[in-house]
């Protein structure tokens, strides 16, 4: 007997999200875990290898979901994963304003004697294209799932208020898997990264569904948190509590970045709330 897959767009959004996962699930971990433990004495190897399998999979469930349930070819599309000038600009201008957000906060914390910057290392030009590489991968690949797949899955069942929140709930409680001690520890990241996923939809919002920016937004902090942090561009003075610079160095783990955070969700918001009255 074949199933009709069709059936499964009618079911309630918490439920399609499960099947979705339990798929992806169901391909991965076979692969996952004899790569495990073959390759154990090699940490960083193993997530590699065992991520870029997850995300190829993931990638290759989109098409055989979107067709078999929405009967939908060019999901990409949907996703706002559009190959346009248009996306590829805005990709660029969200890539340089995340850059200017992350520099931009440590040269305020700079000016008031919380961290001091030191000369770059001769590697640095290195370091910047491997950031580079990273962002990109990391902003794609979050920015797909987070943004693309998920967002859109929330759209077909909620209003705009909910899967706004709810996209940036899920995005920081998926990011905040570990041990319940460093949970506690680190909560501090918690609000910044609810934050973060509410003012990533906002920027899809406010480039009429376009990914582009959010991949460039979500790219630029990465790359420039790994600039300053892997080409160990600061000191910390220790003058104030990592509450306020952030928890193990991480800025949106601290005051200062979540109230950096508000100031550019609340840019997004704006261009979201534009967008929609010209539509």
């Amino acid at each position: 007997m074949k199933f009709n897959f069709t059936l499964i767009a009618n079911y309630p959004v918490p439920l399609r999200l499960g099947i979705f996962i339990s798929f992806l699930l169901c391909l991965w971990l076979p692969l996952a875990i004899p790569l495990y433990l073959l390759l154990k004495d090699d940490a960083n190897l193993t997530t590699i290898v065992t991520m870029a399998i997850l995300y190829l999979e993931f990638i290759g469930l989109l098409f055989f979901w979107n067709r078999n349930v929405y009967q939908l070819n060019n999901w990409w599309q949907s996703y706002g994963l559009i190959f346009s000038r248009k996306n590829g600009v805005e990709l660029i201008n969200g890539l340089s304003l995340g850059l200017c957000f992350t520099f931009g906060l440590f040269i305020i914390e700079a000016i008031l004697g919380w961290v001091k910057f030191v000369p770059p290392s001769d590697t640095f030009t290195r370091i910047i294209f491997e950031g580079l590489l990273s962002a990109l991968g990391i902003g794609l690949a979050e920015e797909l799932f987070f943004r693309g797949w998920l967002l859109e899955e929330l759209k077909k069942d909620y209003n705009a208020q909910i899967f706004t929140y709810a996209n940036g709930i899920i995005f920081a409680i998926l990011h905040f898997l570990k041990p319940l001690e460093e949970i506690i520890r680190t909560f501090p990241q918690f609000p910044a990264l609810v934050l973060l996923g509410i003012t990533l939809v906002w920027a899809k919002l406010g480039h009429s569904n376009r990914i582009g920016i959010c991949i460039g937004l979500h790219g630029g902090l990465v790359w420039g948190y790994y600039m300053i942090n892997v080409g160990q561009l600061i000191n910390y003075t220790d003058q104030v509590s990592p509450l306020l610079t952030g928890i193990d160095n991480n800025p949106i783990a601290g005051v200062m970045g979540l109230m950096g955070l508000g100031l550019l969700s609340i840019l997004m918001r704006r261009k979201a709330q534009l967008n929609r009255k010209t539509d």
